[in-house]
């Protein structure tokens, strides 16, 4: 069994409430679970206004496909999202 992982820092610049960060992480978030059947969740950085940290995982039986969809996702990221998106890492583990 593959896990495979993204972890993505977004921007967002012209933000200015937590509800408001909440709100378009979210679209983002659950847009992503919708369109690619992934895991989805907001883990670091809930205090800043400006920031958040999303991580997604998918559990497969070949590295290749889990990295190859946390590429797509990460594109999508980058198209979709209204923001920037900073340090991502795609991460694969191997469990036996």
């Amino acid at each position: 069994m593959i896990v495979s992982m993204l972890q993505v820092i977004l921007e967002m610049p012209g933000v200015t409430s937590i509800k408001e960060k909440r709100q378009r992480v979210n679209s983002l978030k659950h847009r992503i679970i919708r369109k690619f059947k992934v895991s989805a969740a907001e883990v670091d950085l809930h205090d800043s206004i400006g920031f958040a940290q999303i991580g997604v995982a998918v559990v497969s039986n070949s590295r290749r496909y889990g990295e190859g969809m946390m590429n797509k996702i990460l594109t999508f990221c980058e198209d979709e999202f209204d923001g920037r998106v900073h340090d991502t890492s795609i991460h694969s583990e191997n469990y036996q």
